[in-house]
Order: C-alpha cells, then sequence, then structure tokens
C-alpha cells in the first residue's frame, strides 16, 4: 500500500476491501460501517437498475456472493482522501462457484472499480460505486 495515499480512511477502506476479497463474516465488515451506511451501486452489466442498501443488506449480500463466488479479489490501484471522503480505484475479479444465466461455473468474472466512500467516525458511511464490467460472454460448446 505504500504507493497509496497513507490517510487513516484509505487505509480503511483498503482492509475493507480486503475484507470483502475473503468473504469476512458479519462481524467483520460491520465494523468498517457506520451504522447509518448507504451503500449505491450506480448501474452495471450484474445490476441493470443499480442497487442501493443499508448497513443490514450489504452484510446480507456479502454472505449471500459467498454461495455464488468461489473466489474473489480486490486489488486497489490507486486511491485519494480529502477530509471525511476517498476515492478508490480497484480491479475486482470473481470466479463463479455456481452457473449464473449461460455462465458456467468456474467462470471469471472481472471489473474496474471506482468507488467513492465518505466517512464518519472512522467508519464508511456513504459508499458509491461505478463497476466496469469486462464483456460477459458464456462459453462456446463444441
Amino acid at each position: 500500500m505504500s504507493k497509496l495515499d497513507d490517510h487513516p480512511n484509505v487505509r480503511t477502506a483498503v482492509r475493507y476491501h480486503e475484507a470483502v476479497s475473503r468473504f469476512a463474516g458479519p462481524e467483520e465488515l460491520a465494523s468498517f460501517l457506520h451504522p447509518d451506511l448507504v451503500h449505491t451501486q450506480l448501474p452495471n452489466t450484474l445490476f441493470p437498475a443499480g442497487t442501493v442498501r443499508d448497513l443490514s443488506e450489504v452484510v446480507a449480500a456479502s454472505q449471500q456472493g459467498r454461495t455464488m463466488l468461489s473466489h474473489q479479489h480486490f486489488e486497489v490501484t490507486g486511491a485519494v482522501a480529502v477530509g471525511d471522503r476517498v476515492a478508490l480505484e480497484a480491479t475486482w475479479s470473481g470466479t463463479l462457484a455456481v452457473a449464473l444465466g449461460d455462465l458456467p461455473a468456474g467462470h471469471v468474472l472481472r471489473a474496474r472499480v471506482a468507488a467513492f466512500l465518505d466517512f464518519r467516525d472512522g467508519r464508511i458511511v456513504d459508499q458509491r460505486n461505478y463497476d466496469c464490467y469486462e464483456p460477459v460472454r458464456p462459453a462456446v460448446s463444441a
């Protein structure tokens, strides 16, 4: 993380993404998140209408992710903080544990992520994700 802004909120944002990557349990995830959390995922390939979730919905979605993905990884490639706001750039990959539509289990999804996180009391209170997924192509049968 030496290349990233050495700001306490950046460090927290990176640790949070590391916890999400390893499917951390509800208590660990909640430790990064303010009770008043609002998480907005702007429309993208997987969520065409986008989503808006509160703390309990974010934790539940993370636990559901454990059933959909066998592995996931965030690599934070850049971050900067100004006051209580962090702008973060990352790459994400997730390996499907189960088939998803035409995509077989084992297929790897990839996205580039821009996230804007606002902090209150040292915890994330507002997160807006702009996820750009690579084109999703089903396996070609021979």
